[in-house]
């Protein structure tokens, strides 16, 4: 088909290349204009517009989508618009544009998180399962009737990190797949349920701060659901001159602490740093060192004296 591709980041990638290498003709790539990145915080072009260069698809990178921006497109004469991750609102004049509307990789089994951020939401809730909707779009946030779904597990090891890279590829495989059923004249939509919405809102660094009158079980997920980014954090050390640890990874224990203050070293072993919470044992797996690395918790802590010691 004659599609035009709008996406951003390394989540839109597989996307990108299951649909050049099924062979549709893609007319043009929209992304995000290019933004600061890395320490230097030099002009960096977004996953997509490094991927569809390196495919020699043209670029746009259109600040929004005015009358000049949808007039561009228009001229293209696409059959369909497939929307991952973009970043811009599509206005009701820019979806009317391809013959066969817009559709959009979603990461939720909607009308399940809806929104920004549906991956960590996910597996900060403790849901389950998840998956990948395709939807046909219209101009409310994510509502429109689903044509595609795949689902998938979460457990107890699952990061927001992992879960992106499984559904990210899920979303390449039925992206594909919806266009050849639409090709055939065989993808019916059906509308979404009225109930069980839920809307994931942005993540902000000030959540990622470790609330240890939380128990156990809820700070493990919202490690998992912060990695990776904004990554989870607290403070070791005396106020002024304490140091900011990054966790990366955990999991719960159900076993009891004690009347040991939240926060505090129990010990530490080779499955990680074991800490006290409001209801049992906080087990970092992985964490990171101003400066350093973010390394197995076994291996950071083997040297550093931490007996006894809080994190607040």
């Amino acid at each position: 088909m004659r599609l035009i591709f709008a996406g951003t980041p390394e989540f839109a990638v597989p996307a990108l290349d299951a649909l050049h290498a099924a062979g549709h003709d893609i007319l043009a790539v929209l992304t995000q204009p290019d933004r600061p990145a890395g320490r230097g915080q030099k002009l960096t072009a977004s996953p997509v517009a490094a991927r569809a260069m390196a495919l020699g698809l043209p670029v746009h990178k259109f600040l929004k989508l005015d009358p000049d921006a949808r007039a561009v497109l228009a001229a293209l004469e696409p059959e369909i618009m497939v929307v991952v991750a973009y970043g811009l609102i599509l206005p009701q004049a820019a979806l009317d544009i391809p013959k066969h509307g817009c559709l959009n990789i979603h990461a939720s089994l909607l009308p399940r998180w809806r929104g920004a951020a549906p991956i960590a939401r996910a597996v900060e809730a403790g849901d389950a399962e998840t998956g990948v909707t395709i939807m046909q779009m219209e101009a409310g946030l994510d509502t429109g009737p689903m044509l595609l779904i795949e689902k998938i597990a979460i457990d107890a090891t699952t990061t927001a990190a992992s879960l992106h890279d499984r559904l990210s590829a899920i979303g390449g495989r039925l992206i594909v797949d919806a266009l050849a059923r639409i090709e055939a004249g065989n993808l019916p939509a059906l509308a979404q349920p009225a109930e069980g919405i839920t809307y994931a809102k942005k993540l902000s660094k000030e959540e990622a701060r470790i609330d240890w009158t939380q128990p156990a079980e809820v700070i493990a997920r919202r490690i998992r659901a912060f990695n990776p980014a904004p990554v989870a954090w607290c403070e070791l050390g005396s106020t002024g001159t304490a140091e900011r640890i990054r966790f990366w990874n955990a999991r719960a224990l159900a076993v009891s602490s004690a009347a040991v203050e939240p926060g505090t070293v129990l010990e530490v072993d080779s499955h990680g740093l074991h800490l006290a919470t409001v209801d049992g044992v906080l087990v970092i797996t992985e964490l990171q060192k101003p400066g350093g690395k973010a390394l197995p918790a076994s291996l950071v802590c083997r040297d550093w004296k931490l007996a006894g010691q809080r994190f607040s």
